[in-house]
């Protein structure tokens, strides 16, 4: 199985590349990440996934694409938000997977101790469906602490916010009430 996985940046993907390698798995990594505000902060993160992809001698692909007016215009419509960055994401990686050969997809979202697991696997089944692909459903959480010492060893930029423009303005505004 050739799995491509989405990845939201260079330090998630630390631990899910350590795992891939480590049991012998054919895969590379795709950085879509439409939702990343601002576009300051998409370059940073654009940046840490390419080093940590050469670092660890991965194969991987960008979209350079920043369509922000797409992303706030459909944001809105989805009654949970990180609906529609789960939906797009995945939905651009099931299409690059099926372009460059793979038959499986997956994210390293997975990582992620405050991503909603359940809607992710959801939304990846739906649409591994949609493109004939199969879903790589694999929870790599317990390697959260290991990507953030290794990422801070190496000096990569480690994000403070999830990525959307509400992620940040959440992330800030908790800070401004405990004041």
């Amino acid at each position: 199985m050739k799995i491509l996985f989405h990845a939201c940046c260079g330090v998630c993907s630390l631990y899910p590349i350590k795992k891939m390698k480590e049991e012998g798995k054919d895969f590379a990594l795709y950085y879509s990440n439409p939702n990343i505000h601002p576009y300051k902060e998409w370059k940073e993160r654009k940046k840490t996934f390419a080093a940590a992809c050469e670092d660890e001698h991965v194969r991987y692909f960008i979209d350079q694409s920043y369509p922000l007016e797409d992303f706030l215009r459909t944001q809105l419509t989805y009654e949970n938000r990180c609906q529609w960055c789960y939906q797009c994401r995945l939905e651009n990686t099931a299409k690059k997977a099926l372009a460059e050969g793979y038959d499986a997809f997956s994210t390293t979202l997975f990582i992620s101790i405050y991503q909603d697991r359940e809607l992710i696997r959801a939304t990846g089944k739906a649409i591994a469906e949609k493109y004939g692909l199969t879903f790589y459903d694999r929870d790599f959480r317990e390697g959260f602490t290991y990507a953030q010492e290794l990422a801070k060893e190496r000096e990569y930029y480690r994000q403070k916010y999830c990525g959307c423009i509400f992620s940040e303005r959440d992330r800030y505004m908790k800070k401004r009430k405990q004041k």
